[in-house]
């Protein structure tokens, strides 16, 4: 089930990490891949601890 939801190039990637490590993963994806997932990382935390908290106390805000 959790391969349907991962996009196959995340799964590629996967394989090159379980096959050859990390070295091996930096060689093939480069810095291309690092900043993908710098990008994916900045903006889930900016949501989960940033936004989300915002807009609850927006909302908590405006019931008093």
């Amino acid at each position: 089930m959790r391969r349907f939801f991962t996009p196959k190039w995340v799964q590629r990637y996967k394989e090159i990490y379980r096959q050859e490590g990390i070295k091996g993963l930096i060689k093939k994806g480069g810095w291309r891949l690092l900043v993908i997932l710098f990008l994916y990382y900045l903006i889930r935390d900016s949501i989960l601890y940033i936004l989300i908290p915002y807009l609850v106390a927006k909302g908590l805000w405006n019931v008093f």
